[in-house]
């Protein structure tokens, strides 16, 4: 069946949140999938930063494969192996003391959670920043700066305080000591993937620490490799070191490689406020999905990719940098944004990608967002930018034809 045909079938069967697909995909393979009319695309978005390991990687196959023959779900009254052995990687990953996990199926419901732990603290204001995105539910909503996803669905639970990303000074002005936590993102990637201060992150820590508020650092599209460390306010050269790890630190997205998955990880006493009754999911740590995350992350380190995604993403931005019709290039490893020159709409320039074979992001009307996998390769790299100009060129056509 023909890709039309499909996207007919979707308009009347699937409720019309996400608006017409660009797509109808058939298959994927490393970092490269298929239509259903058979076209093949270099993928540079990787699900929205999801498909670290790329589209049916072995390991990711073989694992969870492997988990279902095993044991498949068994609800929260039991646990399995791969939930222990994650939720420990991850304590580790995090650091600080006394650190725990609770396992969600997606980032929003990780910061459902965060944001139960705040509430007992006895305190209910929260501090988050313009451009922020943390989830669609109606707690995470709340979170969220986007007046366009908020508006149709207020009032939203919570007192929260939006202040300027980046404004150290804003922030400490904005915290009290009735604030139960301050909620960043180490990168803003829905935004367009802005980047803030090297000392932002190590600023916020001071600031809540002086008002015994939480640190709640929202790595959900930043984690799990993502600039070129397991997690980005660990990476020397996006920040600053934090004088004491945050207390809370939300995950999801790149994760399991595609298998839903969230965490919400606590350390010190935050990580022992929810107590039994507080909080519960019915998949949270299901042992195919922690499978799957533990092949992720084993994977990750046995190939070097660490290394890798920072060598392959200095390529991608030199490479978007030389582009003239480019302004600014901004990011780490492969967390990439660009702004467009004045006349050029992201939308069309994705579209144009679309046509010449590349899966592209247009999070705003001036910039794109690139997010491929992990494993995309330095030959994958030039074929994009071999096609970049003759890309621009025919967006940039397709506006002046308007």
């Amino acid at each position: 069946m023909a890709g039309d045909n499909w996207t007919e079938r979707y308009s009347g069967s699937v409720m019309n949140t996400f608006g017409t697909p660009k797509l109808v995909l058939a298959r994927g393979e490393g970092v490269r999938v298929w239509d259903v009319d058979g076209k093949e695309y270099v993928d540079l978005l990787g699900g929205i930063a999801v498909n670290a390991l790329g589209h049916a990687h072995p390991a990711l196959v073989a694992a969870v494969t492997a988990q279902l023959q095993t044991l498949g779900h068994i609800s929260n009254f039991f646990a399995s192996a791969p939930q222990v052995e994650l939720a420990e990687r991850l304590d580790q990953m995090v650091g600080g003391t006394d650190t725990r996990v609770f396992f969600t199926n997606s980032g929003a419901e990780a910061n459902e959670a965060g944001l139960k732990i705040t509430r007992r603290t006895g305190r209910t204001h929260i501090v988050a920043t313009e451009g922020a995105f943390h989830g669609r539910t109606m707690g995470a909503l709340a979170l969220t700066a986007k007046e366009a996803y908020r508006a149709p669905f207020e009032p939203l639970p919570g007192d929260v305080t939006f202040v300027p990303y980046g404004d150290s000074e804003a922030l400490a002005a904005a915290v009290t000591d009735q604030t139960a936590a301050v909620i960043i993102e180490p990168v803003q990637g829905e935004a367009g993937v802005i980047v803030p201060p090297r000392d932002y992150l190590a600023q916020a820590r001071h600031i809540t620490a002086a008002h015994g508020a939480l640190l709640w650092l929202d790595e959900i599209q930043t984690g799990i490799g993502r600039t070129g460390t397991w997690l980005a306010h660990q990476n020397d050269e996006l920040c600053d070191p934090l004088p004491s790890p945050p207390d809370i630190v939300t995950l999801a997205k790149g994760l399991a490689g595609g298998i839903p998955i969230g965490a919400c990880v606590a350390t010190g006493k935050a990580a022992s406020l929810l107590q039994p009754g507080n909080h519960g999911t019915t998949f949270g740590g299901n042992p195919i999905a922690a499978a799957a995350a533990l092949a992720v992350l084993d994977t990750i380190e046995k190939d070097g990719l660490l290394d890798e995604v920072v060598a392959v993403g200095e390529q991608l931005r030199a490479g978007l940098a030389a582009e003239p019709r480019i302004t600014e290039v901004r990011g780490e490893g492969l967390l990439i944004g660009v702004d467009l020159a004045a006349g050029l709409d992201s939308a069309a320039v994705a579209t144009a990608a679309l046509a010449h074979g590349f899966i592209v992001n247009n999070p705003t009307p001036e910039r794109l967002r690139f997010a491929p996998p992990l494993v995309l390769t330095r030959a994958d790299v030039a074929l994009f930018l071999d096609a970049l100009p003759a890309i621009v060129d025919d967006a940039a056509a397709t506006e002046g034809s308007k």
